[in-house]
C-alpha cells in the first residue's frame, strides 16, 4: 500500500454477472417478419450489465479533474473485480473482452471463470431503431453458467486473498439466474464479514425469484419494465433492508429516476422518495445510444455510494448518476463519458456565485 493510503479503507467491489460481445446493427425501423432491410451501421464491442457498469466505474475512479482529485483525498481506495465466465484463456474473445478495459484497467480479472473447450463468448445481437430509439436484443450463450460451489470457492479465495481489518466488500450481483444468485447471496452473508454489502439488479418481472433476491440485499437496481409491471398489477415489493432504485431509461421528458430510501444505518428509516428528471432544465434530450444507459446509472450510484458515503446526499448521488447515464444516451458507447460529466459538473460549481458569509 502506498504511504499516502496507509490510513485509507479499501472496499472491493465484486461484480458478478454475464460478459457479452455485442453485435449492434442500427436500422431506418424495426423490421416486420420475413422481410429484408438494410442497416445503416454496424457496431461489435463488449457488452453485459457488470462489464459496462465497471467500465464507466474505472473511468471514474481514474479521472484527473482538479475537483475529482481533492475529492479522490478523502476517499476509500476501490478495487474492482469481475467474476463471469469467459471462453478459455487463449480465445481471441477472450483476449478482445479483456483488451476493450485498456492496457491501464484497475479490474482484476484474476477470478473470471474460464471454460476450457471453448472458443466464444456469449453474444448479444442487438437491432438499434432510428425510428423510435429502442433496442430489441437476442442473446446466444453456449458457455455452461457459473454453479454455486463454483462462486463459493471464487468467495472464498477473494477474501482470503484480499481480506483484513482495513478492507470492506460490496458484492454487485446481476439476477440472472435467481436460484444461483440467491445462494451467492447467502454465502457471502454466512460468512458473517464486517463492512459487507450486497446489491442487486433485477430486470424481468416474469422471472420466479427475483422477489427473494430483493428480500436479501442491501441496494436493488430495479428496472423500467418492473416498475411499470408492479403498477399495473398493484403488485407490492419485498421489504428491502435499505435503499430501493428505479431506473426510468432518460428517453426525453420522460426520464425520471426514483429513489426510496429504507436505511436503518445511515438515515435511519426516513421511507422517503426521491425524484430526480433526466434533463432537469426541462424539454427533450438528444438520443444517439441507449445500450448501455441503465449499467451507467449503476455505476453512478456505486459510486456515490461507495466513494461518496457522508459527503453527498442521497439526493445528491441520485442526480450525479442521472446525469452520468443522460449524458450516456447522448453518446455513441462509453469513451470519454465520466470525464465530461465531471468537467461539466466543475464547471457548473465554479459559476455558482460563493455562499454569503456567516
Amino acid at each position: 500500500m502506498e504511504p499516502g493510503n496507509k490510513n485509507k479503507k479499501t472496499v472491493h467491489l465484486v461484480m458478478v454477472g454475464a460478459c457479452y460481445l455485442d453485435t449492434i446493427l442500427t436500422v431506418p425501423h424495426f423490421p416486420d417478419e420475413d422481410a429484408k432491410l438494410r442497416a445503416t451501421a454496424l457496431q461489435v464491442r463488449r457488452g453485459g450489465n457488470c462489464p459496462n457498469t465497471l467500465e464507466v466505474l474505472q473511468q471514474l475512479l481514474s479521472a484527473t479533474t482538479p475537483n475529482n482529485q481533492q475529492q479522490q483525498e478523502h476517499q476509500p481506495i476501490i478495487k474492482p473485480h469481475l467474476v463471469t465466465c469467459l471462453p478459455h484463456r487463449q480465445a481471441s474473445a477472450t483476449h478482445k473482452i479483456l483488451e476493450s478495459f485498456g492496457a491501464a484497467t484497475v479490474v482484476d480479472f484474476g477470478h473470471c471463470l474460464f471454460r476450457d473447450g471453448c472458443d466464444e463468448a456469449a453474444s448479444s445481437y442487438i437491432l438499434r431503431s432510428k425510428a423510435t430509439g429502442s433496442r430489441t436484443i437476442v442473446n446466444y450463450n453456449e458457455l455452461p453458467e457459473m454453479t454455486a460451489d463454483e462462486f463459493d470457492e471464487t468467495a472464498s479465495r477473494l477474501i482470503a486473498e484480499h481480506g483484513g481489518d482495513d478492507s470492506e466488500f460490496w458484492w454487485h450481483f446481476e439476477g440472472r439466474i435467481p436460484k444461483t444468485t440467491l445462494h451467492c447471496i447467502r454465502y457471502v452473508r454466512r460468512l458473517f464479514l464486517p463492512g459487507t454489502t450486497v446489491s442487486v439488479e433485477v430486470e424481468k418481472p416474469d422471472r420466479e425469484g427475483l422477489d427473494d433476491l430483493a428480500a436479501e440485499s442491501d441496494v436493488v437496481f430495479y428496472s423500467r419494465s418492473w416498475a411499470e409491471y408492479c403498477v399495473r398489477f398493484r403488485r407490492r415489493q419485498s421489504a428491502v433492508k435499505r435503499l430501493s432504485l428505479i431506473q426510468l431509461p432518460p428517453l426525453a421528458e420522460s426520464g425520471i429516476y426514483r429513489a426510496r430510501d429504507l436505511s436503518k444505518d445511515r438515515v435511519g428509516f426516513i421511507k422517503s422518495f426521491t425524484h430526480c428528471p433526466a434533463n432537469p432544465s426541462g424539454g427533450d434530450i438528444s438520443v444517439v445510444d441507449t445500450i448501455g444507459a441503465g449499467d451507467t446509472f449503476i455505476a453512478g450510484m456505486l459510486y456515490g455510494l461507495i466513494c461518496h458515503t457522508h459527503d453527498w446526499s442521497l439526493e445528491a448521488k441520485l442526480a450525479f448518476a442521472v446525469s452520468l447515464s443522460t449524458a450516456k444516451v447522448q453518446r455513441e458507447g462509453f469513451a470519454g463519458l465520466a470525464a465530461a460529466v465531471l468537467e461539466t459538473e466543475q464547471e457548473e460549481q465554479q459559476q455558482q456565485p460563493p455562499s454569503p458569509p456567516r
